[in-house]
């Protein structure tokens, strides 16, 4: 049973445990079976089977932005589409606020996502023939909401997404990105406890890209929704994600914040996607702290832990002291002009302490591998 809050009883907006998806004539005799440890190849030259998603497992806390990202072929949309049973799960659980979604039967399947999951997709999905306040107002149509109420509530969010004073006009008559505000519009309209993305931003032009993601930042900064985002591009990513999950053949390799997939991937599949991402961008001062030497001067700034190293250049500016570093009030090292330049190129120094390094499924990701 879901909490009031919308939750599962451990606190998860969405979980997920053990899920496969095999697409074949045998699938049923690959689950369970020596040839489900076959690598993709080996698999569908002896079984005539893929694995798509390969005893997938995580958790998504209420609000946050959770990305899944990997090349393409990782596996990744058919595991977004595996949550609302757009595509049916060969094995395994889900849950979306407390509630079994592969228990669910037809009807309440089609209620779960009418009232509670809204998904973005790629291609835009527009009615060509229907106006843009329509077109938002589609959800709820189909949840029986009586016309002058849908067409408020669609203006109410065609304001949110900065589409005012275009409620009359024809999809064709935008652009793309404009098309793309319809569309999530629409997804917020019903106000969904969860939204899902499926490379949404993929055919934008790169500057409308970036439009689009500063705006699913300030949405999700407004309306706090749960957010599940696929995107083959780490930039993209790194820039949405509040955590992150790295695919790879149908599997997730690791589960992490940028910082710590940056600062200590699982394995090199990991290490070469994020070898250039600036690492004085993304890691904080607690990556480079170092004990004092011998001598060493502390009377010279202080700042937290969480400092990102790029952020910390300023004080390193005004002061040739080293750094104090503190956590929780405690200082647990220092770093000095030398530690954040040699970040800032790339080649961190050891730590003194390093931080914990995370396990392939992340902090409470109950990932599988």
């Amino acid at each position: 049973m879901a909490s009031p809050d919308g939750t599962s009883p451990d606190g998860a907006a969405i979980e997920v445990r053990g899920l496969w998806k095999i697409f074949g004539p045998r699938a049923d005799r690959v689950l369970g079976g020596p040839d489900a440890a076959l690598g993709p190849d080996a698999l569908r030259e002896k079984t005539g089977c893929v694995a798509a998603v390969r005893d997938v497992g995580f958790a998504v806390r209420p609000g946050e932005v959770f990305v899944v990202m990997g090349l393409s072929g990782s596996g990744k949309s058919t595991l977004v589409r595996c949550l609302t049973r757009l595509i049916e799960p060969t094995a395994g659980e889900i849950s979306i606020s407390g509630e079994d979604v592969r228990a669910a039967s037809p009807s309440r399947l089609r209620e779960l996502r009418r009232h509670r999951v809204s998904m973005v997709f790629q291609h835009f999905g527009l009615l060509p023939h229907r106006k843009v306040v329509d077109n938002v107002a589609y959800g709820l149509e189909v949840q029986g909401v009586p016309r002058a109420g849908r067409h408020e509530r669609a203006r109410e969010i065609l304001s949110l997404v900065g589409l005012d004073g275009f409620a009359e006009a024809r999809p064709d008559e935008l652009s793309g990105g404009m098309q793309q505000r319809v569309g999530l519009a629409r997804a917020l309209a019903v106000d969904p406890e969860v939204l899902l993305f499926d490379e949404p931003f993929s055919a934008l032009d790169p500057l409308i890209r970036r439009d689009m993601q500063a705006e699913v930042v300030r949405l999700h900064r407004e309306v706090g929704k749960t957010m599940v985002f696929i995107t083959h591009d780490l930039s993209e990513a790194l820039k949405l994600g509040e955590r992150i999950a790295i695919m790879r053949a149908g599997s997730i390799v690791q589960v992490g914040t940028a910082e710590e997939l940056v600062g200590a991937p699982a394995d090199d599949y990991v290490a070469d996607f994020v070898r250039d991402v600036p690492r004085g961008e993304v890691l904080s001062l607690r990556w480079i702290r170092r004990a004092p030497a011998p001598g060493e001067r502390l009377d010279g700034p202080v700042l937290p832990a969480g400092t990102i190293i790029r952020d910390a250049v300023p004080a390193a500016l005004e002061s040739a002291r080293p750094i104090r570093v503190v956590e929780d009030g405690e200082p647990t090292g220092v770093v000095d002009r030398l530690d954040i330049l040699a970040a800032m190129a790339g080649r961190p120094p050891v730590p003194a302490v390093p931080p914990q390094r995370p396990s392939p499924g992340g902090p409470a990701s109950g990932a599988g591998s």
